[in-house]
């Protein structure tokens, strides 16, 4: 039923990768638990926290488009 109306694919990881940034940097620099950031990186939440967006957004120096993909439902 959740893939009913698509879902968010969270792409933290790669951002990392590509800013050159470690789970520990990141949970440091944004003031994080390094266990939320782990999450986020295997697209475990359930509910976004847009605080904590902002946070990564500032940190990552990106848009929020780059770190959250909506992925529409397959409609058949």
């Amino acid at each position: 039923m959740e893939d009913h109306y698509g879902h968010i694919e969270i792409r933290l990881d790669e951002l990392m990768k590509e800013k050159g940034l470690s789970k520990n940097k990141l949970s440091h620099k944004a003031e994080m638990n390094w266990k939320q950031i782990d999450n986020f990186c295997k697209n475990k939440i359930t509910r976004l926290d847009v605080f904590v967006l902002c946070k990564l957004c500032t940190v990552l120096d990106c848009k929020i488009e780059d770190l959250l993909v909506f992925h529409p439902p397959d409609r058949e």
